[in-house]
């Protein structure tokens, strides 16, 4: 990996500008610069460079097929270490103090083979992993921290101007650079933006008896409450509170803090203890008006953004990866136009129906599971009974959640660019 840090002024040229540094662009980076095309990553933060990423509390719920498509970059060696096996689903509705609903449903990764359905990671070891691999690629360029300035594309090149004066010229810019993405406003495309009410807890706690690779997700009414299998006898807690509640909770001494993730927590798992600080996202839901535009892609959180009730929303980052990669690869060696027409519209439609979909269905989980009303609460039991009872059912929508329904690209099949 080339150059790190302020840099004079001066013009750059690449085959692909990714502007944004975070897990999802890092990745693309890695594969594309690990295919030889000529990358150039932007970023406005440093972290993208650093070796030892900071604890932000957050892990992400990696996928099988999320976790072929890394292993067909080349990354899964240096996460492997971090990641914990996710061998069993539980979803529950209720509260283990209160009374959980005894109509629930139950994932064992065993009904759809031997594979777990995904793995656990911390995002900073994903993040120090990124950069690991990254160090190692001749072809891509680092620059970080550097500020857009600006955007022009025309039918033939790209330029970004960065806020020292320099340049990058590219045949396609990408923008990875979050739900707030700069280069998605500069570039005219809107996008729906809504707020829910609620508001994310996050903290890792240590507990005395062995997970066994289980994640529960519990429907409580201020939102679902999930304890994600992490290494060394960890779970990672995604606490979703409605937003005017969660201040309070964050307020909390660690001991009072502690009762209350061990009210929720019930007693399966022993005593708990935490094992570092609480952090808070605010939670909403994103959804461009469209992925692309002239020599434009948009990929990850800058093109649409889940509630994380089901802990997809870096996979659906990771399947934009692993198409546009393929699209970009392809045309490379065939010496076509990267940006060209059918290549961006073809990204589009490919992941399209995926994002709508995922992004529909979680909203209306969140909005079906986020309340305590009767008639409602009686509903969403039985259909969570009834799936339990339908095997084939059940075991498509376990391969969905592997990630491995629909026109999967190769990376995500298991097989290299």
């Amino acid at each position: 990996m080339a150059q790190n840090g302020a840099l004079p002024p001066e013009t750059r040229a690449a085959d692909v500008a990714i502007v944004g540094g975070g897990m999802v662009g890092m990745t693309l980076a890695c594969a594309l610069a690990g295919a030889g095309v000529r990358v150039a990553v932007i970023d406005r933060e440093r972290a993208a460079a650093q070796a030892a990423p900071a604890y932000d509390g957050r892990a992400s719920a990696i996928a099988h097929a999320s976790a072929q498509a890394l292993k067909g970059i080349g990354i899964w060696p240096l996460l492997e270490p971090h990641a914990s096996p996710i061998a069993d689903i539980r979803v529950a509705d209720g509260h283990p103090m209160r009374g959980v609903s005894p109509l629930f449903l139950h994932y064992d990764h065993r009904d759809v083979g031997a594979a777990p359905f995904g793995y656990i990671v911390e995002n900073r070891h994903i993040r120090a992993a990124l950069g690991a691999f990254a160090a190692g690629l001749s072809g891509l360029t680092l620059l970080a921290p550097a500020e857009v300035t600006e955007l022009s594309r025309d039918s033939h090149r790209a330029e970004v101007r960065l806020a020292d004066g320099g340049t990058v010229g590219a045949g396609l810019v990408v923008a990875a650079d979050g739900r707030f993405s700069r280069v998605r406003k500069q570039a005219g495309i809107a996008a729906t933006d809504l707020r829910y009410r609620q508001t994310s807890i996050v903290c890792t706690v240590r507990h005395e008896r062995a997970h066994n690779g289980v994640a529960v997700e519990l429907f409580l009414p201020g939102g679902p409450f999930a304890m994600l299998p992490m290494t060394e006898d960890r779970c990672n807690v995604v606490w979703t509170e409605r937003a005017d509640l969660a201040p309070a909770y964050l307020a909390l001494g660690d001991d009072a803090f502690l009762d209350e993730l061990r009210r929720r927590f019930g007693d399966w798992l022993g005593a708990i203890e935490l094992t570092g600080p609480r952090f808070s996202y605010p939670l909403g839901v994103l959804h461009a008006e469209r992925y692309t535009d002239l020599r434009l892609a948009l990929v990850g959180d800058a093109a649409h953004a889940i509630h994380p009730i089901a802990g997809q929303g870096l996979n659906l980052g990771l399947r934009d990866v692993a198409a546009l990669a393929e699209l970009i690869v392809d045309s490379h060696r065939l010496g076509l136009d990267p940006a060209g027409p059918q290549v961006l519209e073809r990204y589009a439609r490919w992941r399209r129906f995926d994002t709508m979909l995922l992004t529909a269905v979680t909203d209306g989980l969140n909005r079906l599971f986020s309340n305590d009303i009767g008639p409602l609460r009686l509903a969403r039991d039985l259909g969570l009974a009834g799936v339990n009872r339908l095997p084939p059912l059940k075991r498509f929508l376990m391969r969905h959640a592997m990630g491995t329904v629909g026109d999967l690209p190769r990376l995500v099949r298991g097989e290299a660019l």
